[in-house]
């Protein structure tokens, strides 16, 4: 494989890649529990720096608690701190949580916006959590550049940074918008049982002969 590919040719290679992925894992799709839009918000906020399965757990009563933005604006913060203490980095995430649910209070009627520009408007959120709440609860396209699309993405040679904003735009040039959203789900996944960080399965990978980095 050439090592400077046209964008032309990472088109359809990714194109490629995603199909094969699309039926290697017919399961794909987001990994945080959640039932309305407002509690993806909540869970993709507390997934910083924090593994998906640990999220599910905390929310599971966390969600059973605070049904509302306004539940979480009037608790006091040292009780919200100590509900998603496992988490990881829970004062920060506590703060945000707050002052986020605050806007949504004062700015939109206590509903979850549905573009990108007012959602990072949002304490806490960035285009990586909107775009995933986008995607997720609206069908609105948006490509959700986490650790494992970072990762497999540059193994795959179609970028060559690690910066998330950099990734997202060059993708979007890479890929139609109407496939943003199943890549998302396609890609994570396979960074979580297959293209593992630490343990590639490279000799049971479905896409290993496209890929550049294959062991």
């Amino acid at each position: 494989m050439a090592r400077r590919e046209s964008r032309a040719v990472k088109r359809e290679r990714l194109a490629l890649i995603l199909d094969r992925l699309a039926s290697a894992y017919p399961d794909a799709r987001v990994g945080l529990d959640f039932t309305t839009p407002f509690e993806l918000l909540i869970a993709t906020i507390l997934s910083a720096q924090c593994t998906d399965e640990r999220v599910n757990v905390v929310t599971k009563s966390l969600f059973a608690k605070y049904r509302s933005p306004a539940d979480y604006v009037q608790v006091p913060v040292e009780e919200l701190e100590q509900d998603i203490h496992s988490t990881g980095f829970y004062r920060n995430k506590a703060k945000n949580i707050q002052a986020c649910c605050q806007r949504l209070i004062e700015h939109y009627h206590a509903e979850v916006p549905m573009t990108l520009d007012e959602l990072v408007t949002l304490p806490g959120v960035g285009r990586k959590t909107a775009n995933c709440v986008l995607s997720n609860c609206f069908n609105i396209p948006g490509i959700t550049v986490d650790t494992h699309v970072t990762r497999i993405m540059n193994l795959l040679g179609m970028v060559n940074t690690t910066d998330a904003v950099a990734i997202e735009f060059e993708l979007m040039k890479l890929l139609d918008s109407e496939r943003w959203n199943a890549m998302n789900h396609s890609i994570i996944t396979h960074g979580r049982r297959t293209c593992i960080a630490r343990r590639p399965q490279c000799g049971v990978c479905p896409i290993a002969d496209l890929c550049p980095s294959a062991q």
